[in-house]
């Protein structure tokens, strides 16, 4: 991907990616209600599917299946005093259910604490994790009594190449390990890109969630300063309805299935030695313009989805996971059109499919505006080049879903696998 200059700004639109000026002319037919002109696309059908390839619901991103079983329904009580084991050997808050709220916190490395300062908080992080995870305050936790209940916290940690550099470890970084290439749909904020240390927290409770923030906060002191902190929510796993984002739509109706996820998401001999068990996170701060959606009627929002905005079901189907057919013609026409979203993020090999965990934000908005918010995009891959960037670099040439969303921020992380009983987080790699 050398050919690719490094994400960090605007890129100019290329030749085959549709103009803003195309973009303005079909979103205008659209805002009038999906008229005659789009009548064709078969809004409405119902014919029975062929096995296709998987689609994502959401800005950015693919994968395929379902990953992970859903807790029983059982309201607050349940996941109140639910423990997600820490140990094992992959972390948890990858396959796991995904939790109601998150946050999102990137680390920059003191300069000069090296290789020992690098230890050190990963040590001190696998304490605290190992604590908090079962409800149990840190050591000299000064508001123990806001680790309890456990609420499903989950603590994932990953690291950035700068993490590496910092410990003289660069040659040990997997090729991947970088900025992704600039998309001709970037317009990326340096506030919100990369970042040497990850830690990805996840809980039912949002004050239990504050409080594991604050914990692995004041472990990092005189370690690490806070480069950003991105917050999101979705629905909680036990609501009986399905996640949407914020523009409506049902998100995350298909994952990789339990027995894919050696192929598209744990890194095996194939990678470095320090990372089999673990994998790969992108996170993809994704700005949406809903005002000019909200102008967008139900119909004219399906057919740049390619999904029904009641049900979740591809345009071909009745059911949220019916498998969307894309050959389906309706007058000569597709009746999932050429620039849907779920056209250009569909694959159909399992090593190329890749784990969603998406994240909504509503942040306050600039004065004179009425929104700052939209989509966290998480993806877990075993490899960003070869998984994630060919499914985004068609959705930057030919999804109309670009019109109405802006990638603002961006960055990769190594995350570490799950440490066994009496073991720290990467260990394998800093010894």
């Amino acid at each position: 991907m050398d050919k690719h200059p490094q994400s960090g700004g605007s890129a100019e639109a290329s030749s085959a990616e549709p103009s803003r000026r195309s973009f303005l002319g079909v979103g205008a037919a659209l805002a009038g209600g999906a008229g005659a002109g789009l009548v064709g696309y078969g809004l409405g059908s119902t014919r029975a599917v062929a096995p296709a390839a998987g689609d994502v619901g959401s800005p950015a991103g693919t994968a395929t299946g379902d990953a992970a079983p859903h807790l029983s329904d059982g309201g607050p009580a349940l996941w109140a005093a639910s423990v997600v084991p820490f140990n094992g050997p992959h972390q948890a808050g990858i396959s796991t259910p995904p939790q109601a709220h998150a946050t999102f916190v990137a680390l920059t490395l003191v300069p000069g604490v090296g290789k020992d300062g690098l230890r050190r908080l990963l040590r001190l992080w696998t304490n605290d994790a190992g604590r908090l995870q079962r409800g149990i305050p840190v050591l000299g936790d000064p508001q123990p009594d806001l680790a309890s209940p456990p609420s499903r916290l989950t603590i994932t940690v990953g690291l950035g190449r700068g993490a590496l550099v910092e410990a003289g470890l660069a040659d040990r970084a997997p090729s991947w390990l970088a900025p992704l290439p600039a998309f001709s749909v970037d317009r990326l904020e340096p506030r919100w890109a990369d970042g040497d240390v990850l830690a990805q927290v996840c809980a039912e409770d949002p004050i239990v969630l504050a409080h594991a923030v604050r914990a692995l906060l004041l472990s990092a002191t005189g370690i690490a300063t806070l480069h950003w902190m991105q917050r999101g929510f979705r629905r909680p796993v036990t609501s009986t309805s399905a996640m949407r984002n914020l523009m409506g739509q049902v998100d995350g109706t298909v994952q990789p299935s339990e027995t894919e996820l050696d192929q598209a998401v744990w890194i095996g001999p194939e990678g470095p030695d320090w990372l089999h068990g673990g994998t790969s996170l992108v996170l993809r701060r994704i700005r949406m313009d809903l005002d000019t959606w909200d102008s967008l009627d139900p119909q004219a929002k399906e057919q740049v989805i390619g999904r029904r905005m009641t049900s979740g079901a591809p345009l071909t189907g009745t059911q949220e996971t019916d498998v969307p057919d894309l050959a389906a013609t309706n007058a000569g026409l597709p009746v999932i059109p050429e620039f849907a979203h779920i056209r250009h993020a569909a694959v159909t090999s399992a090593s190329q499919k890749i784990l969603r965990r998406p994240y909504n934000f509503d942040d306050t908005p600039a004065a004179g505006t009425s929104a700052e918010a939209g989509l966290l995009f998480v993806a877990f891959q075993r490899d960003p080049v070869g998984q994630f960037v060919p499914m985004q670099e068609r959705l930057a040439a030919h999804d109309l879903l670009n019109f109405w969303t802006t990638p603002i921020g961006s960055a990769v992380f190594a995350i570490l696998p799950g440490p066994a009983e009496g073991e720290s987080l990467g260990q394998a790699l800093l010894g």
